[in-house]
């Protein structure tokens, strides 16, 4: 008994000592339901199109880049899109990346007020859904991930939408739980 209130004793310094990932500034971790494989569901499933037309859009100071693409894709009235390229600066970014290699997929936050370079932007309108990702430098380091709302532009952002076919059926093609 006396050595099992020592180790109680010594422990509860650690519990509050302990820093997890949530603690740190800019950081959050969201960690979702579990959800199984589906042998029913393909491996590879494929649908074909080719561009209706390509759409240039410009976002100036101050924009977030998230609401600047979905007004974008409201304005164009664009169901269904590739984004395929993104160049210009920010001055603050919210992305979220994957921080596990088991199921279920734990996401890691980072929100930072920090100038940076936009290196690419690309990703998918899906059924109106805007799905973009962004990668992104300065002198000291690279990141990138999911573009999250607050991601602010400072010089200006170039992005270039390919318009896809309004029938095709890209809703889950980025659904995580269909596995």
């Amino acid at each position: 008994m006396k050595y099992i209130l020592w180790i109680v004793i010594l422990c509860i310094p650690l519990t509050f000592c302990r820093r997890g990932i949530n603690d740190m500034p800019g950081y959050t971790v969201i960690i979702p339901d579990s959800v199984s494989s589906n042998d029913s569901v393909p491996d590879i499933y494929t649908v074909s199109s080719s561009f209706k037309r390509l759409v240039v859009t410009r976002f100036k100071h101050g924009t977030d880049m998230l609401d600047g693409l979905k007004k974008t894709v409201i304005s164009e009235g664009i169901k269904n899109a590739v984004i395929t390229s993104g160049i210009g600066s920010v001055y603050r970014y919210h992305i979220h990346s994957v921080d596990n290699d088991t199921f279920p997929a734990i996401n890691v936050f980072v929100k930072k007020d920090d100038p940076m370079d936009i290196l690419s932007v690309n990703g998918y309108v899906l059924n109106e859904r805007v799905h973009a990702h962004i990668s992104l430098s300065n002198e000291e380091y690279a990141i990138g991930g999911h573009l999250e709302p607050d991601t602010r532009i400072f010089t200006f952002c170039i992005i270039t939408l390919g318009v896809l076919e309004d029938d095709l059926l890209l809703e889950r093609f980025d659904d995580t739980t269909l596995r």
